[in-house]
């Protein structure tokens, strides 16, 4: 399904003569295609919508530390293209969970795994990603996931 959102986006770009972002969704569209090669190189079937969404989220992630650095050295331009990028990119995620509702989400993910101390943070974060993938931040959440089974 999320193939074709993309697919058809970049149709829709060409059409609509929208050049940052037919060239942002053909950069989508060539990370994909990396991902299901090193997949298929491992022995794995194409990756799935749910695998995609960590794909993009990690293309976010990589724009945003660019902005970052482009802010820092005052080349507010690049920045721009980033932030136009992760506009994209951010259209073909899910809504973001708040952090109430993250923090609601990983009480209730600790309750069903019976999780009981830090050892058992691996299988609270695996849990979180099969059920939340593409609608939280991980690193964040993996620090509240620490600080819940430790206080």
């Amino acid at each position: 399904m999320l193939r074709d959102d993309i697919n058809n986006a970049v149709k829709e770009a060409m059409k609509a003569k929208d050049e940052r972002k037919l060239s942002t969704l053909r950069m989508v569209n060539s990370t994909i295609k990396n991902a299901d090669i090193d997949a298929r190189g491992q022995g794995k079937p194409p990756l799935s919508d749910a695998d995609l969404l960590g794909v993009l989220q990690k293309m976010i992630k990589q724009r945003q530390e660019s902005v970052e650095l482009y802010d820092k050295g005052g080349r507010a331009e690049l920045a721009a293209q980033e932030r136009e990028e992760i506009a994209v990119i951010s259209a073909y995620l899910p809504k973001q969970m708040s952090d109430d509702e993250v923090k609601a989400a990983i009480a209730a993910i600790i309750g069903e795994t019976g999780a009981a101390g830090i050892k058992d943070m691996g299988k609270v974060i695996g849990a979180l990603k099969a059920k939340y993938a593409g609608q939280m931040d991980f690193g964040k959440a993996s620090g509240l996931v620490k600080a819940a089974l430790t206080g």
